[in-house]
């Protein structure tokens, strides 16, 4: 169990690679329990030397794509060139009791059982943006374990999952051919947010509707602007089932790690990001806070009423609120 008389050595046995350490210290982290917070922090303060180094992914799609089908694949063919690999499964969560529905996990059983992987089942706890509130922490915990290449899949949703391209390197959007939706493939906030756009299932039956859409794909791209100066979304094709194509995705994905690296691009989009999430943070905190002012939490319900009971619009609701605030704060 980790506490302040155990930390230092948890700490040690994470940076060697010991997946139970590294389990225990995600729980830890994740916790919402008052206690937890300080040590979880702590633990935080204390790995950042240790992180940055690895290829953070994000991977996205509708359901049905065969996104954990297409990480075992892939996360496979990575360790066998030497690397270690960490996923990060982001599944929805139960209304009951708030774990993971999907258990990803048991549907990568040949990457689960590999010792150079470690997968991590994470509830979206109602989240918005198909990603763990946590999920940042845990890619730097995966990071100060020396995981080389550290994937999030995120739980579907659709143009929510946006979020996940903001704690990632290179944001992949999984897509099918062939399932009479490729508009919502298409759609402008998915495809700006993508570097790579992969085609799944491209074997069988489905390969001519496979060269239809990736058409369509390359076609759309041509018209939107570009993300990055420096990088040109690619569409590719793969069939995860017969694992074939994920030599060429992985060159692709070096190709955009090169290229967003040599101009300083890279790290200039990581400090960003961890500005970004510092912000949102700190909202979400002033927000709590906020809250937990009993002059403030009375004025909002006496608003709240008097918009259920259509005395007030939602408009002016939020106008009288707003200058609650002002009095309160000025």
């Amino acid at each position: 169990m980790i506490n302040e008389m155990t930390l230092a050595d948890y700490i040690g046995r994470i940076r060697s690679g010991e997946r139970a350490a590294l389990a225990q210290a995600m729980t830890l982290v994740e916790s919402l329990h008052p206690r937890h917070q300080a040590l979880s922090t702590q633990l935080l303060d204390s790995i950042m030397p240790f992180t940055g180094k690895a290829l953070r992914l994000g991977i996205t799609g509708t359901p049905g794509a065969g996104k954990s089908t297409f990480l075992e694949a892939f996360g496979m063919l990575l360790i066998s060139k030497g690397l270690k690999v960490a996923v990060i499964a982001v599944d929805p969560s139960s209304p009951v009791s708030g774990g993971s529905i999907l258990g990803d996990k048991t549907r990568m059983t040949e990457l689960a059982r590999t010792d150079s992987a470690f997968i991590r089942p994470v509830p979206s706890s109602g989240h918005l943006g198909g990603a763990s509130q946590r999920a940042r922490e845990l890619i730097l915990l995966c990071e100060a374990a020396n995981y080389d290449v550290v994937m999030v899949e995120t739980v579907g949703v659709g143009q929510s999952e946006t979020e996940v391209a903001r704690m990632v390197d290179c944001f992949i959007s999984l897509q099918i051919a062939g399932g009479g939706d490729e508009l919502q493939g298409i759609k402008k906030g998915m495809m700006e947010m993508a570097d790579l756009i992969i085609i799944n299932k491209d074997d069988g039956e489905n390969r001519p509707n496979v060269a239809i859409t990736r058409h369509m794909y390359e076609s759309a791209l041509h018209i939107l602007r570009r993300k990055y100066e420096e990088w040109q979304p690619q569409v590719l094709t793969c069939s995860a089932r017969e694992k074939r194509g994920m030599e060429q995705i992985w060159q692709a994905i070096a190709d955009f790690q090169r290229a967003l690296s040599h101009s300083g691009r890279l790290g200039k989009v990581r400090q960003q990001q961890a500005i970004d999430w510092l912000q949102r943070q700190t909202e979400e905190e002033v927000l709590q806070q906020i809250f937990t002012q009993p002059d403030f939490d009375h004025y909002f319900h006496q608003t709240l009423q008097a918009v259920k009971d259509n005395k007030l619009s939602v408009r002016t609701g939020l106008q009288k609120i707003k200058e609650f605030l002002q009095l309160q704060y000025s």
